[in-house]
């Protein structure tokens, strides 16, 4: 776009910021991102002009007067889970969609290949595994491996695993997505297989109460951090008005605030693995509140809440 067209297009609407106050703290914050956006595209595309110095100015005297009026309870920590992360989320909730399409479709693949093939679920989770697995089902606890290792070092070898694995699926986003997407089909199609494993051997209710307590937030966290290599991706696949190097750099550090933001959830989640979901005995109602619980908090912190505070903020429409 041509510098003019884009001040044609853009100068009523500054000079309205810089005549008049907000009425409100949320229109403040609405301006405030309005006018990065604006000058984030004039710094890049006219970078020497006044225009791009203007919007600089503007752009400050914004961000003062929100800090200024709008306190913020819990500092720059706070801030990150209360705003950034949720925004972060909104914004991509398109490309986080995918994701998790795809992992349902690669976890249906798992499931289909262990239906059609013996060998196939001994292929996937190990003959180690499965025998044991076997055992402890004609034993009549078949979610007995749960108690296997001491619980101190269960927590501390599954949860560092699981970040690992987490990171992992989100930098491979730097591959253009494609190393995301074997991630996401390598745990998908181990999932299918898994469960299908219990279906097989008639203890599918069981598996799922049971293996569910920890892995509502896991399965859930790893469809995330999948969710995050893809927005990495979309950057440097689909740069838009921006420079490649340019959106790549900024959907990198979109995509890794909330792979970072997964963190605690792999914490909780190691921790109900290894304290709570050995404990096979535990009533029913125990069993779906935890898993009710840790999908309801899913729900609302990464699907409901970022749509309240975008449309609270004005926000555009999340990104296709």
């Amino acid at each position: 776009m041509r510098e003019a067209l884009f001040l044609r297009q853009n100068q009523a609407r500054w000079q309205q910021y810089a005549a008049g106050p907000a009425a409100d703290p949320n229109e403040l914050a609405a301006r405030f991102v309005a006018l990065t956006d604006d000058l984030a595209f004039a710094q890049t595309f006219y970078p020497a002009s006044p225009t791009t110095a203007y919007l600089n100015a503007l752009a400050a005297q914004q961000h003062q007067a929100l800090y200024r009026n709008k306190r913020e309870a819990g500092g720059r920590f706070g801030r990150f889970w209360a705003r950034e992360v949720p925004l972060v989320v909104g914004r991509h909730h398109r490309t986080l969609a995918w994701a998790l399409a795809l992992f349902l479709l690669f976890t249906a693949l798992g499931a289909l290949s262990a239906a059609y093939d013996d060998t196939f679920v001994r292929a996937v989770l190990g003959d180690g595994y499965v025998d044991q697995t076997l055992e402890n089902i004609r034993r009549g606890d078949p979610m007995a491996i749960y108690k296997s290792d001491g619980q101190a070092s269960m927590f501390l070898q599954i949860t560092a695993n699981n970040v690992r694995v987490a990171l992992l699926t989100f930098a491979a986003g730097v591959t253009g997505g494609v190393g995301t997407a074997y991630m996401l089909f390598k745990n998908g199609v181990m999932l299918g297989s898994f469960q299908y494993f219990f279906y097989q051997q008639h203890v599918l209710r069981q598996s799922l109460l049971t293996i569910w307590i920890h892995g509502t937030l896991e399965i859930s966290s790893i469809v995330l951090a999948g969710g995050a290599g893809f927005v990495m991706a979309r950057g440097l696949l689909f740069p838009g008005t921006y420079s490649r190097a340019e959106a790549f750099r900024r959907s990198a550090r979109e995509g890794l605030k909330l792979a970072l933001s997964l963190v605690p959830l792999f914490f909780v989640a190691g921790f109900l693995e290894s304290f709570v979901t050995r404990h096979t005995e535990m009533p029913l109602a125990a069993s779906l509140a935890i898993i009710g619980g840790s999908a309801a908090f899913l729900g609302w912190y990464f699907v409901w809440y970022p749509i309240r505070l975008r449309r609270q903020l004005g926000a555009p429409p999340a990104a296709a």
